[in-house]
């Protein structure tokens, strides 16, 4: 008898599909409220770039005295230094009067889209940067956000109707 296969995953690519919202205020960042997404601003059409946003574990080694091999536990975890990359306005209407250095909100990740009963992933941040790069490119001005991620993010939490 085979081991029974995974179903496979609906894929698709983050472009018109990922929401990112800033969301100001929320009670329950494992619960956040439809109320509380609808009064947040959508940044999906200005994100030009993203890093980070990502929650890892660090390992542990757990030496014993019965054996010379070394297992492993799960350890502190952590979140990577994330940031987001907006586009700039000429008359400096944008995203700088939204997210001004060391306010606190939360950074909400909608990967499947803002679809209730698909899953999110809710970032406590304070803006701890707003970097204005500079080129002689033709690419377009960008305004770079870096956030401290101030507590545990909530995981896969379920969107609401």
């Amino acid at each position: 008898m085979a081991a029974t296969p995974i179903a496979a995953a609906t894929r698709y690519i983050n472009p018109e599909t990922t929401k990112v919202l800033w969301l100001p205020s929320v009670a329950n960042k494992n619960a956040p409220t439809r109320a509380e997404i609808n009064a947040g601003t959508d940044l999906s059409g200005d994100v030009a770039d993203n890093s980070g946003w990502v929650v890892t574990s660090n390992q542990s080694d757990a030496p014993d005295m019965g054996s010379r091999f070394t297992g492993k536990v799960a350890g502190r975890i952590t979140a990577d230094d994330s940031s987001l990359s907006l586009y700039a306005s000429k008359d400096s209407i944008d995203s700088r009067s939204l997210m001004p250095r060391d306010t606190s909100a939360y950074v909400m990740w909608m990967d499947g889209g803002d679809v209730p009963g698909r899953k999110g992933d809710v970032f406590p941040v304070t803006v701890s940067s707003v970097g204005k790069p500079r080129s002689v490119g033709d690419e377009p001005a960008r305004i770079n956000f870096q956030y401290a991620i101030t507590s545990a993010p909530a995981e896969n939490v379920t969107i609401p109707a």
